[in-house]
Protein backbone atom coordinates (compact mmCIF):
# COMPACT_ATOMS: atom_id res chain seq x y z
CA UNK A 1 0.00 0.00 0.00
CA UNK A 2 2.66 2.70 0.53
CA UNK A 3 4.23 1.67 -2.62
CA UNK A 4 0.84 2.25 -4.50
CA UNK A 5 1.03 5.78 -2.53
CA UNK A 6 4.35 6.59 -3.45
CA UNK A 7 3.02 6.21 -7.17
CA UNK A 8 -0.12 8.08 -7.03
CA UNK A 9 -0.58 9.45 -4.02
CA UNK A 10 -3.84 9.03 -0.95
CA UNK A 11 -5.80 11.52 -3.00
CA UNK A 12 -7.54 9.73 -5.72
CA UNK A 13 -10.98 8.78 -5.74
CA UNK A 14 -12.37 5.53 -6.84
CA UNK A 15 -13.81 7.00 -9.98
CA UNK A 16 -10.44 9.01 -10.50
CA UNK A 17 -8.51 5.47 -9.30
CA UNK A 18 -10.54 3.74 -12.56
CA UNK A 19 -9.83 6.63 -15.05
CA UNK A 20 -6.32 6.33 -14.13
CA UNK A 21 -5.74 2.52 -14.46
CA UNK A 22 -7.68 2.22 -17.47
CA UNK A 23 -5.21 5.52 -19.23
CA UNK A 24 -2.87 3.96 -18.16
CA UNK A 25 -3.59 0.39 -19.59
CA UNK A 26 -4.50 2.01 -22.84
CA UNK A 27 -0.80 4.00 -23.00
CA UNK A 28 0.83 0.46 -22.54
CA UNK A 29 -1.04 -1.09 -24.79
CA UNK A 30 -0.07 1.35 -27.31
CA UNK A 31 3.53 0.46 -26.90
CA UNK A 32 2.82 -3.07 -26.53
CA UNK A 33 1.52 -2.93 -30.35
CA UNK A 34 4.28 -0.87 -30.90
CA UNK A 35 6.35 -3.64 -30.39
CA UNK A 36 4.85 -5.81 -33.18
CA UNK A 37 5.48 -2.82 -35.50
CA UNK A 38 8.60 -1.49 -35.12
CA UNK A 39 10.59 -3.33 -32.67
CA UNK A 40 9.69 -6.59 -35.00
CA UNK A 41 11.65 -4.63 -37.77
CA UNK A 42 15.10 -4.72 -35.63
CA UNK A 43 15.19 -8.33 -35.81
CA UNK A 44 13.89 -9.65 -38.78
CA UNK A 45 17.53 -9.27 -40.32
CA UNK A 46 19.01 -11.56 -37.28
CA UNK A 47 15.78 -13.87 -38.11
CA UNK A 48 16.48 -14.42 -41.35
CA UNK A 49 19.93 -14.39 -41.66
CA UNK A 50 19.85 -17.29 -39.00
CA UNK A 51 22.11 -15.07 -36.79
CA UNK A 52 19.90 -16.05 -34.39
CA UNK A 53 17.00 -17.51 -32.92
CA UNK A 54 13.78 -16.06 -33.40
CA UNK A 55 13.18 -16.72 -29.45
CA UNK A 56 16.73 -15.35 -28.46
CA UNK A 57 17.10 -12.72 -31.35
CA UNK A 58 13.45 -10.90 -29.72
CA UNK A 59 14.53 -11.39 -26.05
CA UNK A 60 18.14 -9.92 -27.01
CA UNK A 61 15.86 -7.19 -28.75
CA UNK A 62 13.89 -6.43 -25.95
CA UNK A 63 16.48 -6.24 -23.61
CA UNK A 64 18.64 -3.60 -25.86
CA UNK A 65 14.73 -1.13 -25.96
CA UNK A 66 14.60 -1.51 -22.27
CA UNK A 67 18.37 -0.25 -22.00
CA UNK A 68 17.11 2.78 -24.44
CA UNK A 69 13.90 3.32 -23.14
CA UNK A 70 15.89 3.63 -19.51
CA UNK A 71 18.84 5.67 -20.62
CA UNK A 72 16.64 8.21 -23.46
CA UNK A 73 16.86 11.45 -22.79
CA UNK A 74 12.83 12.38 -22.72
CA UNK A 75 12.70 15.23 -25.55
CA UNK A 76 10.93 13.01 -28.10
CA UNK A 77 8.45 12.38 -25.16
CA UNK A 78 7.61 15.75 -25.05
CA UNK A 79 8.17 17.30 -28.42
CA UNK A 80 4.75 14.79 -28.99
CA UNK A 81 3.03 16.55 -26.33
CA UNK A 82 3.56 19.73 -27.81
CA UNK A 83 1.95 18.59 -30.84
CA UNK A 84 -1.73 18.71 -28.49
CA UNK A 85 -3.95 22.00 -27.81
CA UNK A 86 -2.54 23.87 -25.09
CA UNK A 87 -5.95 23.94 -23.16
CA UNK A 88 -6.09 19.96 -23.56
CA UNK A 89 -2.47 19.87 -21.90
CA UNK A 90 -3.50 22.01 -19.42
CA UNK A 91 -6.92 20.91 -18.23
CA UNK A 92 -5.59 17.00 -18.92
CA UNK A 93 -7.67 16.08 -15.31
CA UNK A 94 -11.18 17.44 -17.05
CA UNK A 95 -13.51 15.84 -18.90
CA UNK A 96 -12.24 16.95 -21.77
CA UNK A 97 -8.44 16.30 -21.02
CA UNK A 98 -9.70 12.39 -20.57
CA UNK A 99 -11.94 12.44 -24.08
CA UNK A 100 -8.25 13.41 -25.66
CA UNK A 101 -6.38 10.97 -24.02
CA UNK A 102 -8.93 7.86 -24.60
CA UNK A 103 -9.74 9.07 -28.41
CA UNK A 104 -6.07 9.14 -29.46
CA UNK A 105 -4.84 5.96 -27.50
CA UNK A 106 -7.65 4.52 -29.00
CA UNK A 107 -7.17 5.49 -32.01
CA UNK A 108 -3.80 4.42 -32.19
CA UNK A 109 -4.14 1.18 -31.44
CA UNK A 110 -7.33 -0.09 -33.72
CA UNK A 111 -5.04 1.24 -36.57
CA UNK A 112 -2.16 -0.21 -35.29
CA UNK A 113 -3.98 -3.64 -34.88
CA UNK A 114 -5.80 -3.59 -38.20
CA UNK A 115 -2.33 -2.91 -39.71
CA UNK A 116 -0.35 -5.66 -38.31
CA UNK A 117 -3.24 -8.48 -38.96
CA UNK A 118 -2.61 -7.50 -42.28
CA UNK A 119 1.29 -7.85 -42.03
CA UNK A 120 2.00 -4.38 -43.01
CA UNK A 121 4.61 -2.69 -41.12
CA UNK A 122 2.86 0.20 -40.71
CA UNK A 123 4.40 3.19 -38.33
CA UNK A 124 3.94 3.55 -34.85
CA UNK A 125 4.99 7.45 -35.05
CA UNK A 126 2.28 8.15 -38.13
CA UNK A 127 -0.39 6.37 -36.11
CA UNK A 128 0.19 8.46 -32.98
CA UNK A 129 0.39 11.87 -34.21
CA UNK A 130 -2.32 10.92 -36.62
CA UNK A 131 -4.20 10.61 -34.31
CA UNK A 132 -3.24 13.79 -32.45
CA UNK A 133 -3.92 15.97 -35.17
CA UNK A 134 -7.51 14.21 -35.33
CA UNK A 135 -7.89 15.15 -31.87
CA UNK A 136 -6.74 18.82 -32.14
CA UNK A 137 -8.83 19.33 -35.26
CA UNK A 138 -11.98 18.18 -33.98
CA UNK A 139 -11.22 19.87 -30.39
CA UNK A 140 -11.21 23.22 -32.53
CA UNK A 141 -14.50 22.03 -34.18
CA UNK A 142 -16.57 21.05 -31.59
CA UNK A 143 -15.41 23.65 -28.63
CA UNK A 144 -17.38 27.26 -29.03
CA UNK A 145 -15.49 29.68 -29.92
CA UNK A 146 -11.98 28.11 -31.87
CA UNK A 147 -11.47 28.28 -35.34
CA UNK A 148 -11.00 25.69 -37.05
CA UNK A 149 -7.29 24.23 -36.88
CA UNK A 150 -6.36 26.43 -34.54
CA UNK A 151 -5.73 23.40 -31.74
CA UNK A 152 -3.31 22.06 -34.07
CA UNK A 153 0.35 23.14 -32.89
CA UNK A 154 1.53 23.08 -36.96
CA UNK A 155 4.84 24.45 -36.72
CA UNK A 156 5.54 21.55 -34.25
CA UNK A 157 3.49 19.08 -36.76
CA UNK A 158 5.26 20.77 -39.65
CA UNK A 159 8.74 19.83 -38.07
CA UNK A 160 7.76 16.45 -37.43
CA UNK A 161 5.89 15.55 -40.48
CA UNK A 162 9.15 16.74 -42.23
CA UNK A 163 11.19 14.15 -40.25
CA UNK A 164 8.59 11.25 -40.54
CA UNK A 165 8.69 12.29 -44.50
CA UNK A 166 12.43 12.48 -44.90
CA UNK A 167 13.74 9.57 -43.32
CA UNK A 168 12.12 6.86 -45.60
CA UNK A 169 13.69 8.27 -48.28
CA UNK A 170 17.42 8.74 -46.15
CA UNK A 171 17.01 4.85 -45.32
CA UNK A 172 16.37 4.16 -48.73
CA UNK A 173 19.38 6.06 -50.44
CA UNK A 174 21.88 5.80 -47.48
CA UNK A 175 21.26 2.02 -47.47
CA UNK A 176 21.71 1.54 -50.92
CA UNK A 177 24.74 3.25 -50.98
CA UNK A 178 26.12 1.56 -47.85
CA UNK A 179 25.59 -1.81 -49.64
CA UNK A 180 27.56 -0.38 -53.40
CA UNK A 181 30.41 0.86 -51.33
CA UNK A 182 30.64 -2.53 -49.30
CA UNK A 183 30.86 -4.33 -52.51
CA UNK A 184 33.45 -1.42 -53.57
CA UNK A 185 35.55 -2.18 -50.45
CA UNK A 186 35.22 -5.73 -48.94
CA UNK A 187 35.70 -8.42 -51.78
CA UNK A 188 34.42 -11.17 -49.46
CA UNK A 189 31.69 -13.20 -51.28
CA UNK A 190 30.26 -14.65 -48.39
CA UNK A 191 29.02 -11.49 -47.55
CA UNK A 192 26.75 -10.46 -50.29
CA UNK A 193 25.46 -14.57 -50.92
CA UNK A 194 21.98 -15.56 -49.21
CA UNK A 195 22.03 -17.82 -45.89
CA UNK A 196 21.48 -21.38 -46.38
CA UNK A 197 18.13 -22.80 -45.08
CA UNK A 198 18.64 -23.60 -41.25
CA UNK A 199 22.64 -22.52 -41.07
CA UNK A 200 23.86 -19.43 -39.49
CA UNK A 201 26.13 -17.46 -41.10
CA UNK A 202 30.14 -17.20 -40.55
CA UNK A 203 31.30 -15.88 -37.01
CA UNK A 204 32.17 -12.64 -38.21
CA UNK A 205 29.21 -12.01 -40.55
CA UNK A 206 27.07 -13.00 -37.27
CA UNK A 207 28.64 -10.69 -35.56
CA UNK A 208 27.98 -7.62 -37.78
CA UNK A 209 24.20 -8.90 -37.97
CA UNK A 210 23.91 -8.70 -34.07
CA UNK A 211 25.67 -5.90 -33.26
CA UNK A 212 23.12 -3.92 -36.08
CA UNK A 213 20.34 -5.62 -34.46
CA UNK A 214 21.50 -4.38 -31.43
CA UNK A 215 21.73 -1.00 -32.50
CA UNK A 216 18.22 -0.44 -34.32
CA UNK A 217 16.84 -2.07 -30.71
CA UNK A 218 18.47 0.54 -28.58
CA UNK A 219 17.64 3.35 -31.25
CA UNK A 220 14.06 2.25 -31.16
CA UNK A 221 13.81 2.35 -27.78
CA UNK A 222 15.44 5.47 -26.92
CA UNK A 223 12.98 7.48 -29.53
CA UNK A 224 9.49 5.23 -29.80
CA UNK A 225 9.88 4.41 -26.50
CA UNK A 226 9.61 8.14 -25.43
CA UNK A 227 5.94 8.45 -27.36
CA UNK A 228 4.68 6.36 -24.70
CA UNK A 229 5.92 7.99 -21.98
CA UNK A 230 5.03 11.41 -23.28
CA UNK A 231 1.50 9.46 -22.60
CA UNK A 232 1.81 8.15 -19.46
CA UNK A 233 3.17 11.54 -17.94
CA UNK A 234 0.42 13.77 -19.73
CA UNK A 235 -2.18 10.77 -17.82
CA UNK A 236 0.01 11.20 -14.47
CA UNK A 237 0.37 15.34 -14.68
CA UNK A 238 -3.75 15.23 -15.02
CA UNK A 239 -4.78 12.61 -12.53
CA UNK A 240 -1.93 12.85 -9.67
CA UNK A 241 -0.93 16.42 -9.87
CA UNK A 242 0.24 16.03 -6.50
CA UNK A 243 3.33 13.55 -7.48
CA UNK A 244 3.71 14.12 -11.27
CA UNK A 245 2.74 17.89 -11.93
CA UNK A 246 5.89 19.42 -10.90
CA UNK A 247 9.10 17.52 -10.40
CA UNK A 248 9.66 16.70 -6.19
CA UNK A 249 13.20 16.04 -6.76
CA UNK A 250 15.31 19.55 -6.64
CA UNK A 251 16.67 20.27 -3.25
CA UNK A 252 16.57 23.63 -1.18
CA UNK A 253 19.20 24.88 -3.29
CA UNK A 254 17.98 24.39 -6.37
CA UNK A 255 14.86 25.85 -5.74
CA UNK A 256 16.49 29.02 -4.42
CA UNK A 257 18.83 29.16 -7.97
CA UNK A 258 15.40 28.75 -9.20
CA UNK A 259 14.13 31.55 -7.91
CA UNK A 260 16.92 34.31 -8.24
CA UNK A 261 16.68 33.12 -11.92
CA UNK A 262 12.76 34.06 -12.23
CA UNK A 263 13.45 37.70 -10.53
CA UNK A 264 16.67 37.81 -12.18
CA UNK A 265 14.45 37.27 -15.62
CA UNK A 266 11.75 39.66 -14.52
CA UNK A 267 14.47 42.50 -15.50
CA UNK A 268 14.55 41.39 -18.61
CA UNK A 269 10.80 40.71 -19.45
CA UNK A 270 9.98 44.01 -17.51
CA UNK A 271 11.83 46.03 -21.16
CA UNK A 272 9.01 44.80 -23.06
CA UNK A 273 6.16 45.42 -21.04
CA UNK A 274 4.31 47.92 -22.20
CA UNK A 275 0.43 47.65 -21.40
CA UNK A 276 -1.61 47.86 -18.25
CA UNK A 277 -0.68 45.17 -15.94
CA UNK A 278 -2.85 42.13 -15.91
CA UNK A 279 -4.96 39.96 -13.78
CA UNK A 280 -3.82 36.72 -13.24
CA UNK A 281 -6.53 34.66 -14.50
CA UNK A 282 -6.74 37.47 -17.94
CA UNK A 283 -3.07 36.27 -18.04
CA UNK A 284 -3.22 32.57 -18.54
CA UNK A 285 -6.04 33.36 -21.34
CA UNK A 286 -4.00 36.02 -22.87
CA UNK A 287 -0.60 33.38 -23.50
CA UNK A 288 -2.86 30.56 -24.09
CA UNK A 289 -4.66 32.48 -27.15
CA UNK A 290 -1.02 33.73 -27.91
CA UNK A 291 0.12 29.71 -28.06
CA UNK A 292 -2.07 28.29 -30.26
CA UNK A 293 -1.17 28.43 -34.24
CA UNK A 294 -3.40 31.33 -34.72
CA UNK A 295 -1.83 33.73 -31.61
CA UNK A 296 -0.07 36.56 -32.72
CA UNK A 297 2.36 38.70 -30.25
CA UNK A 298 0.68 42.27 -28.49
CA UNK A 299 1.43 44.66 -25.82
CA UNK A 300 -1.04 42.16 -23.65
CA UNK A 301 1.30 39.23 -24.60
CA UNK A 302 4.47 40.57 -22.93
CA UNK A 303 2.22 41.92 -19.81
CA UNK A 304 1.03 38.39 -18.99
CA UNK A 305 4.40 36.84 -19.76
CA UNK A 306 5.54 39.06 -16.80
CA UNK A 307 2.39 38.50 -14.51
CA UNK A 308 3.12 34.73 -14.80
CA UNK A 309 6.71 34.39 -14.49
CA UNK A 310 6.35 37.05 -11.32
CA UNK A 311 3.48 34.45 -10.26
CA UNK A 312 6.05 31.40 -10.20
CA UNK A 313 8.73 33.24 -8.36
CA UNK A 314 5.92 34.18 -5.67
CA UNK A 315 5.07 30.32 -5.59
CA UNK A 316 8.29 29.36 -5.03
CA UNK A 317 9.79 31.86 -2.90
CA UNK A 318 10.36 30.90 0.64
CA UNK A 319 9.86 26.83 0.01
CA UNK A 320 12.60 24.56 0.53
CA UNK A 321 10.91 21.90 -1.20
CA UNK A 322 8.29 21.24 -3.99
CA UNK A 323 6.28 19.46 -1.39
CA UNK A 324 5.33 21.82 0.94
CA UNK A 325 2.94 23.21 -1.86
CA UNK A 326 -0.28 22.15 -1.61
CA UNK A 327 -1.99 20.02 -4.42
CA UNK A 328 -3.35 23.13 -6.42
CA UNK A 329 -0.92 25.14 -5.99
CA UNK A 330 1.27 22.42 -7.95
CA UNK A 331 -0.91 22.43 -10.46
CA UNK A 332 -0.66 25.83 -10.61
CA UNK A 333 2.88 25.86 -10.89
CA UNK A 334 3.23 23.87 -13.97
CA UNK A 335 0.52 25.44 -15.60
CA UNK A 336 2.80 29.08 -15.01
CA UNK A 337 5.84 26.89 -16.07
CA UNK A 338 4.38 25.77 -19.27
CA UNK A 339 2.85 29.17 -20.42
CA UNK A 340 5.84 31.03 -19.35
CA UNK A 341 8.20 28.69 -21.42
CA UNK A 342 6.60 28.09 -24.33
CA UNK A 343 5.36 31.59 -24.60
CA UNK A 344 9.51 32.72 -24.65
CA UNK A 345 10.08 30.06 -27.00
CA UNK A 346 7.41 31.21 -29.75
CA UNK A 347 8.59 34.73 -28.91
CA UNK A 348 12.04 34.16 -29.53
CA UNK A 349 11.11 32.20 -33.20
CA UNK A 350 9.14 35.15 -33.94
CA UNK A 351 11.91 37.66 -33.82
CA UNK A 352 9.97 39.27 -30.87
CA UNK A 353 12.49 39.04 -28.26
CA UNK A 354 16.47 41.22 -28.91
CA UNK A 355 19.35 38.78 -29.42
CA UNK A 356 20.75 39.93 -25.83
CA UNK A 357 17.71 38.59 -23.98
CA UNK A 358 17.24 35.54 -25.89
CA UNK A 359 20.40 33.79 -24.32
CA UNK A 360 19.05 34.24 -20.76
CA UNK A 361 15.66 33.88 -21.38
CA UNK A 362 16.73 30.10 -23.34
CA UNK A 363 18.86 29.30 -20.59
CA UNK A 364 15.28 30.29 -17.68
CA UNK A 365 13.75 27.82 -20.13
CA UNK A 366 15.95 25.27 -19.02
CA UNK A 367 15.96 25.45 -15.82
CA UNK A 368 12.14 25.16 -15.98
CA UNK A 369 12.10 22.12 -17.90
CA UNK A 370 14.16 20.42 -15.16
CA UNK A 371 10.93 21.17 -13.01
CA UNK A 372 8.10 19.92 -15.91
CA UNK A 373 9.91 17.72 -18.57
CA UNK A 374 10.61 14.90 -16.00
CA UNK A 375 10.08 11.23 -16.38
CA UNK A 376 10.17 8.75 -13.29
CA UNK A 377 12.04 5.73 -13.81
CA UNK A 378 9.30 3.25 -13.35
CA UNK A 379 7.19 5.24 -16.41
CA UNK A 380 10.33 4.37 -18.22
CA UNK A 381 10.58 0.87 -17.39
CA UNK A 382 6.59 -0.25 -17.58
CA UNK A 383 6.61 1.19 -21.32
CA UNK A 384 10.34 -1.02 -21.97
CA UNK A 385 8.75 -4.05 -20.95
CA UNK A 386 5.00 -3.63 -22.74
CA UNK A 387 7.60 -3.02 -25.83
CA UNK A 388 9.96 -5.85 -25.54
CA UNK A 389 6.10 -8.29 -24.65
CA UNK A 390 4.77 -7.05 -27.78
CA UNK A 391 8.06 -8.20 -29.94
CA UNK A 392 8.26 -11.34 -28.25
CA UNK A 393 4.22 -12.24 -28.83
CA UNK A 394 3.82 -10.37 -32.09
CA UNK A 395 6.68 -10.48 -33.98
CA UNK A 396 6.42 -13.26 -37.17
CA UNK A 397 3.97 -11.14 -39.13
CA UNK A 398 5.68 -8.22 -39.84
CA UNK A 399 9.05 -9.73 -40.12
CA UNK A 400 7.74 -12.31 -42.43
CA UNK A 401 6.88 -9.20 -44.60
CA UNK A 402 10.24 -7.58 -44.20
CA UNK A 403 12.49 -10.57 -44.71
CA UNK A 404 10.59 -12.47 -47.39
CA UNK A 405 7.98 -9.78 -49.47
CA UNK A 406 10.13 -6.71 -50.12
CA UNK A 407 12.82 -8.52 -52.52
CA UNK A 408 12.47 -11.05 -55.06
CA UNK A 409 15.38 -12.60 -53.65
CA UNK A 410 16.12 -13.50 -50.08
CA UNK A 411 17.61 -10.72 -47.86
CA UNK A 412 21.51 -11.39 -48.28
CA UNK A 413 23.68 -10.91 -45.19
CA UNK A 414 25.14 -7.43 -46.59
CA UNK A 415 21.75 -6.23 -47.04
CA UNK A 416 20.52 -6.79 -43.77
CA UNK A 417 23.39 -5.08 -42.46
CA UNK A 418 23.33 -2.36 -44.81
CA UNK A 419 19.17 -1.43 -43.98
CA UNK A 420 19.94 -1.93 -39.74
CA UNK A 421 23.46 0.08 -39.36
CA UNK A 422 21.40 3.10 -41.53
CA UNK A 423 18.54 2.68 -39.49
CA UNK A 424 20.42 2.77 -36.66
CA UNK A 425 22.37 5.92 -37.15
CA UNK A 426 19.50 7.82 -38.37
CA UNK A 427 17.16 7.04 -35.63
CA UNK A 428 20.02 7.64 -32.93
CA UNK A 429 20.12 11.20 -34.67
CA UNK A 430 16.57 12.03 -34.78
CA UNK A 431 16.25 11.48 -30.80
CA UNK A 432 19.36 13.43 -30.43
CA UNK A 433 17.78 16.33 -32.03
CA UNK A 434 14.27 15.51 -30.17
CA UNK A 435 12.22 14.41 -33.18
CA UNK A 436 10.00 11.12 -33.56
CA UNK A 437 10.61 9.20 -36.41
CA UNK A 438 9.47 5.87 -37.83
CA UNK A 439 11.99 2.81 -37.75
CA UNK A 440 9.21 0.89 -39.23
CA UNK A 441 9.73 3.34 -42.00
CA UNK A 442 13.41 3.95 -41.91
CA UNK A 443 14.42 -0.10 -41.78
CA UNK A 444 12.19 -0.88 -44.20
CA UNK A 445 12.88 1.58 -47.03
CA UNK A 446 16.17 0.41 -46.06
CA UNK A 447 16.01 -2.90 -46.65
CA UNK A 448 14.09 -1.52 -50.47
CA UNK A 449 17.10 0.46 -51.10
CA UNK A 450 19.32 -2.96 -50.48
CA UNK A 451 17.11 -4.37 -52.81
CA UNK A 452 17.39 -1.82 -55.53
CA UNK A 453 20.93 -1.52 -55.52
CA UNK A 454 21.77 -5.23 -55.55
CA UNK A 455 19.58 -5.32 -58.80
CA UNK A 456 17.47 -8.01 -56.54
CA UNK A 457 14.18 -6.70 -57.92
CA UNK A 458 11.68 -5.45 -55.78
CA UNK A 459 8.00 -7.29 -55.08
CA UNK A 460 6.00 -4.32 -56.74
CA UNK A 461 2.72 -5.98 -54.92
CA UNK A 462 4.31 -5.52 -51.55
CA UNK A 463 5.49 -2.22 -51.78
CA UNK A 464 2.82 -1.04 -53.54
CA UNK A 465 0.55 -2.08 -50.46
CA UNK A 466 3.44 -0.97 -47.69
CA UNK A 467 3.06 2.76 -49.61
CA UNK A 468 -0.32 2.42 -49.65
CA UNK A 469 -0.53 1.83 -45.89
CA UNK A 470 1.80 4.98 -45.36
CA UNK A 471 -0.64 6.94 -47.61
CA UNK A 472 -3.16 6.05 -45.72
CA UNK A 473 -2.06 5.84 -42.21
CA UNK A 474 -2.26 9.69 -41.31
CA UNK A 475 -5.81 10.75 -42.98
CA UNK A 476 -7.21 7.33 -41.52
CA UNK A 477 -5.56 8.64 -37.68
CA UNK A 478 -6.80 12.26 -37.97
CA UNK A 479 -10.34 10.28 -39.11
CA UNK A 480 -10.18 7.94 -35.77
CA UNK A 481 -9.10 10.29 -33.32
CA UNK A 482 -11.20 12.48 -34.35
CA UNK A 483 -14.42 10.58 -34.27
CA UNK A 484 -13.40 9.25 -31.03
CA UNK A 485 -12.73 12.76 -29.77
CA UNK A 486 -16.07 13.64 -30.30
CA UNK A 487 -18.48 10.52 -29.26
CA UNK A 488 -15.70 10.86 -25.50
CA UNK A 489 -16.89 14.13 -25.25
CA UNK A 490 -20.46 13.66 -25.56
CA UNK A 491 -19.74 10.71 -22.45
CA UNK A 492 -17.21 12.73 -20.73
CA UNK A 493 -18.18 16.64 -20.79
CA UNK A 494 -22.10 17.45 -19.89
CA UNK A 495 -23.46 19.88 -22.57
Amino acid sequence: MDFLESLFGNSLTASSAAFLFLALGLALAFEFVNGFHDTANAVATVIYTNSLKPTVAVVWSGIWNLIGVLTSSGAVAFGVIALLPVELVLNVGTGAGFAMVFALLLAAIIWNLGTWYLGLPASSSHTLIGSILGVGLANSWVIPGHVFGEGVNWSKATEIGISLLVSPLVGFSLAAGLLLLCKQLIKNAELYTAPEKGQPPPLWIRAILVLTCTGVSFAHGSNDGQKGMGLVMLILIGLVPSIYAVNLAPGPADIQQFERTAIEMRVVLDKYVTATPMQREAAAIELSQYLKSSGTASADTFSALSVKNREIGETLAGKSSIRELSEVQRSELRSNMYLVAESIAKLGKSGKINEPDLAPLNGYRGSIDAFTKFIPEWVKLAVAVALGLGTMIGWKRIVVTVGEKIGKEHLTYAQGASAELVAMTTIGAADILGLPVSTTHVLSSGVAGTMFANKSGLQMGTVKSLALAWLLTLPACIGLGAGLFILFMKLFVKG
